[in-house]
């Protein structure tokens, strides 16, 4: 049985302004450091056999702090985890976007990465790791949309609809009949 390790990237200025960033390429602020320093130091003692992260700055750099404190294992990008694309709402706010398109913005085609293309290049890269690495602990560094979609479909039945934290350590394990979540959107580091 594989287990994957789903952390979401440390706070970003973006996220604390209410910017969509998708594809943006927005850096970590400081407490966005802090806290990817607390999830590296939860998962120091913990047995995790490779690292995989998306190339967008603001998990890559989540992704080396806690690689830092594990040293030996592999830090692996992949363009598969990257936040799904916004179009033409990233780097806005929701009350700009009312602004701009009204208070039906999210009927309109704005651009964004459609559902079932981010869920097809996730479960591309679930099967892959289930292939390469069958039976090791995967930690994967990506971002609250795309890891949130991503749970959803892996276990459907699961009632894991809550907005993810940033920092937070979701844990699933891949099973032949039904994935189980060991563990969902912790972030208890954070305390």
């Amino acid at each position: 049985m594989t287990t994957i390790g789903f952390v979401r990237h440390g706070i970003t200025a973006w996220n604390k302004e209410g910017r969509a960033q998708g594809h943006s390429d927005i850096p970590l602020d400081e407490e966005g450091i802090a806290m990817a320093e607390r999830i590296a130091e939860r998962l120091s003692d913990e047995q995790w056999d490779i690292i995989y992260t998306s190339p967008l700055i603001r998990a890559s750099k989540t992704a080396e702090i806690i690689a830092e404190r594990k040293p030996g294992i592999d830090l692996v990008g992949d363009n598969r985890l990257r936040e799904f694309c916004g179009g033409l709402i990233e780097g806005t706010t929701e009350s700009e976007r009312v602004g701009k398109w009204g208070f039906a913005w999210r009927n309109l085609d704005l651009g964004f990465e459609p559902d079932d293309e981010i869920l097809s290049r996730g479960i591309n890269f679930i099967e892959e790791v289930k292939k390469t690495h069958p039976g090791k602990r995967i930690l994967v560094v990506s971002h609250g949309g795309f890891i949130g979609r991503l749970i959803g479909s892996l276990v459907p039945k699961g009632d894991l609809t809550w907005d993810l934290g940033n920092t937070s350590l979701t844990i699933i394990e891949l099973r032949d009949k039904e994935n189980l979540c060991r563990l969902f959107n912790c972030t208890e580091h954070l305390q």
